[in-house]
């Protein structure tokens, strides 16, 4: 999720901009009817192209170099993963004003999976599990140096701040105490894995119940993976969350990097869009407080 840090004069999006690039950029699309996905995420617009296709336009610079990344690597991941992701089929250029590269992607059917929903099922965080599982198995051989994950402490100064900002809505004493504990947890010491790296219940999908895709991978990484197990606190209660850990099979150490990743997250989120955005406001609201309770 972008930051006030990250943003730049955002162009103004709409239809007739987006139809306007693909129609120039890929011809062969022109004809597809063109409409808005909402709510979009506040990294890109999204639009639906047709019955198969996605368009995807970053927001600000921050975003910009998302739709080359995905384009060059999930079409390696894909086929070696348990639940389906975004497929990349073309990358569109800047024209007409508009400053950055942009995505067209596979169409995934599916609703945004809830904690409601699924926030209490074993099997959910079980699959969940089996995708990191599979994810951090595929060795990032190639991957550039850009893509090496940031340490946790690379966010103490943002997130003390946010703590503080944040005193009057959640227990600061306790904050400070978990971000603390993640921060002196010995590091990730193994060989660097993939990681998604914005793991949270937006970004998956559900088909007639079920888990059915994981989306979005604008964050994708290689290094320490305990920043996946914010999807831990987003979307799952204590006992599918126990699930969750014993099917990943996560060392202490992980797993309190694990949690003040989502501290940190979520409070980096609730400081920047709460107040504009009731939707976010309850994620992160749930999101911090999981992370306190473990």
């Amino acid at each position: 999720m972008a930051t006030e840090s990250t943003r730049e004069a955002c162009p103004p999006i709409d239809g007739a901009l987006a139809r306007r690039l693909i129609d120039t950029r890929f011809p062969r699309w022109a004809g597809l009817p063109l409409r808005p996905v909402e709510p979009a995420g506040s990294d890109h617009v999204i639009y639906r192209l047709g019955r198969e296709l996605s368009v995807r336009l970053p927001r600000h610079e921050g975003a910009a170099g998302q739709a080359e990344k995905e384009f060059r690597w999930l079409p390696r991941l894909a086929p070696r993963l348990p639940l389906a992701i975004p497929i990349p089929v073309a990358v569109g250029e800047p024209a007409f004003g508009y400053p950055w590269p942009w995505a067209v992607s596979r169409w995934l059917d599916g609703e945004t999976a809830t904690a409601t929903a699924l926030g209490d099922s074993v099997e959910t965080a079980e699959d969940l599990a089996n995708f990191l599982t599979a994810l951090q198995g595929l060795a990032p051989e190639g991957a550039p140096d850009e893509l090496a994950g940031r340490p946790l402490a690379d966010r103490d100064h943002a997130t003390r701040a946010a703590i503080a900002t944040c005193a009057h809505a959640f227990d600061a004493r306790a904050m400070t105490a978990l971000w603390e504990a993640a921060l002196q947890a010995p590091a990730w010491h193994r060989p660097p894995v993939w990681f998604h790296g914005d793991f949270h219940t937006g970004n998956l999908l559900t088909v007639d119940g079920r888990l059915s895709a994981v989306i979005d991978f604008g964050e994708l990484g290689f290094g320490d993976p305990a920043r996946d197990l914010t999807i831990a606190y987003t979307l799952m209660s204590a006992r599918s969350r126990a699930a969750f850990r014993a099917a990943l099979d996560v060392d202490d150490a992980t797993w309190t990097r694990g949690r003040g990743w989502a501290l940190s997250t979520g409070l980096n989120a609730h400081v920047h869009y709460a107040d504009v955005n009731p939707r976010v406001a309850a994620q992160t609201t749930r999101q911090i407080e999981q992370a306190l309770i473990g």
